[in-house]
Parts: C-alpha cells; sequence; structure tokens
C-alpha cells in the first residue's frame, strides 16, 4: 500500500475539524492520515482522537512557527478559525495570515479554507439597513474570513475556498431551537422572512472536506458551497413538530429586533440572518445541495438528523 497522504487539520478537537477527522480515521483504506492540530494535547477531545489513530500535535493560530511546524510534511491542511472564541474579526484575518504563511512555509500541496462571503459586497458600509460592527464589517465572522482569502492566493499556496452554512448543532449549543413563550407554545426565531436557510450538520462539513481532499487537484483554485438543506423558517419548525411530537410555530422577527436580543454577539447573528435573507437567492445558489451530496454521499436531511439529535436540544 502506498504511503498515506497526511492531512493536518486545524481544529481536530472542534465543529469543523473534528468532523474531518472524524470522516479520515472511519476510512482506513482511504489513503489519508490525520495530523490534528490542537492547543491542548492532553485534552479529552485530543486524547480520543490519538486513541482512534490520528498523530496530535501542539499548535497555536497565534503563533505562526508552531503552525508551520505542525504542517511539515502534511500533504493537505484544513484551516478554519473560530470567530466565537474572541468576537475579533481583526484577531482571524492576523490568524488566516498565520495559517496562509505557514502553509506556504510548509509545502502544503492542497488546504482547504473555510470562508465565507463578504457581506460588504452586497452590503456596502454606508448603507444604513444594517450597522457596521467593529468599525469596517457588516457580518464580522463572514467579512474577515472572506477579507483573509487572499493571504491564500498572494503566498500562491493550492487552496479551496470552503463556503459552509448554519450547523445543525446550532440548535443545541447556540439557541437556536426551540423556546416556549408566554403562551405555551413552542417557536423557533430567526429574522428569516420566507426565505430559505442553507444549514448542514457538523460531521457533513467534515466529510465534505474529505470529499474534496479525495478528490485531488479537482478544487485547487476554486470555491465550493456547501449545505444538507435549504429549508425556511416554517421547514425548520415543521421538522422539530415531527421530531417533538409537538406543535413548534416559526416566529419571523424583523433583524432589529434579533440585533436586540442581548446574548453575545447578538448583534452580529442578527446582521448574518439580514444578510442571509436580502441576499437569499445568491447564497442559497452557492450552496448547490448536488455538490455537497457529490462530495457526501451520506449527506444527512434535516429530518434524520433531528431523528437521532433531538434529545441533545434544550428547549428553552
Amino acid at each position: 500500500m502506498s504511503e498515506q497522504k497526511v492531512i493536518a487539520v486545524v481544529g481536530a478537537t472542534g465543529a469543523q475539524g473534528g468532523g474531518l477527522a472524524r470522516a479520515i480515521l472511519a476510512d482506513p483504506g482511504g489513503g489519508f492520515a490525520v495530523r490534528a492540530l490542537t492547543r491542548h494535547p492532553e485534552s479529552d477531545n485530543a486524547k480520543a482522537l490519538a486513541a482512534a489513530g490520528a498523530e496530535v500535535v501542539q499548535a497555536d493560530l497565534d503563533d505562526e512557527a508552531s503552525l508551520a511546524a505542525a504542517f511539515q510534511g502534511a500533504y493537505g491542511a484544513y484551516c478554519v478559525t473560530n470567530f466565537w472564541e474572541h468576537f475579533s474579526a481583526d484577531k482571524e484575518i492576523a490568524q488566516a495570515q498565520n495559517l496562509a504563511n505557514a502553509a506556504k512555509q510548509a509545502g502544503i500541496k492542497h488546504a482547504i479554507w473555510s470562508t465565507f462571503e463578504d457581506t460588504r459586497d452586497w452590503i456596502p458600509l454606508d448603507d444604513d439597513r444594517m450597522p457596521t460592527l467593529q468599525g469596517r464589517f457588516k457580518v464580522a465572522h463572514f467579512d474577515g474570513k472572506a477579507e483573509a482569502n487572499h493571504f491564500f492566493t498572494d503566498n500562491g499556496v493550492p487552496t479551496t475556498f470552503l463556503l459552509t452554512s448554519g450547523y445543525w448543532e446550532n440548535f443545541i449549543y447556540f439557541g437556536w431551537g426551540p423556546a416556549r413563550g408566554e403562551d405555551g407554545v413552542l417557536a423557533v426565531t430567526y429574522p428569516m422572512g420566507d426565505k430559505m436557510l442553507p444549514t448542514i450538520a457538523v460531521e457533513d462539513i467534515g466529510k465534505c472536506a474529505y470529499g474534496i481532499f479525495k478528490a485531488g487537484d479537482a478544487y485547487i483554485g476554486k470555491t465550493v458551497g456547501i449545505a444538507g438543506e435549504h429549508p425556511t423558517g416554517e421547514e425548520i419548525a415543521a421538522a422539530f413538530t415531527k421530531a417533538l411530537g409537538e406543535e413548534v410555530r416559526y416566529n419571523d422577527v424583523p433583524p432589529d429586533v434579533y440585533r436586540g436580543f442581548g446574548f453575545p454577539g447578538a448583534d452580529d447573528i442578527g446582521n448574518m440572518f439580514q444578510f442571509k435573507r436580502d441576499a437569499n437567492e445568491d447564497y442559497c445558489a452557492a450552496r448547490d445541495l448536488g455538490v455537497s451530496r457529490s462530495l457526501n454521499p451520506e449527506l444527512q436531511s434535516l429530518e434524520g438528523w433531528l431523528a437521532q439529535n433531538k434529545d441533545r436540544v434544550p428547549i428553552g
């Protein structure tokens, strides 16, 4: 058997990186091996990956040298940053530059950079329909990643630019699930009107990324968008109604109301939903379900995901 190609997976103990690491480990004959990058090699998640066959190495997104060392000798790298750890688009941009520089130094043959649209291409900074955040962004956790794309191209790193979608795990961890109103009825609340909300299971992001690596050079230099489904708010509510056996309604609110909910990052999430609503045709078109399914034939439906995970969703 030929030597396995090592994929250095950033954030391997987290959501997207973890999904990719598990996808590679679940396919021992696929020709790829996992090098799991983490700040905390002694964490339970890191130990679980090591036990499953991953090589675990310490690296920090704020330390370019540690990334370059961790990438050394790897064929590919999955590059991702976590805005929600620090809420700073400028910090994400700096971390992305570290990743791109490290990939260049290590001679990475194929990087996947998990990025997003630059919403300012649709909603300019002087457009007062949406507040400007952090001085120069509309949706900070989108725009910062998009602004960092050029680091990969400028460095000549062979890169696939991966546009992900909202996680169904946000129903569990991020307050997107049903909450009970004063009338006692459950409802999901998004400022989406009747527009579609491309979403996906985290595990399927990892499997799609693995499909991109398995395709060799086919997606290098290309932007690939993925989603599991494009449900409307009403369809999400209907899926929850079926899964829970109790009526769940869709509560559409104006973006300004959502921005005022007061949880950390509510302004950015409110802006994000407004962008997805107002640029819905473009946003959905960029996330082709056929492409997603070709990369990952096991792509889950929302109904299927809820059947497996409904008991993990807290009911507010």
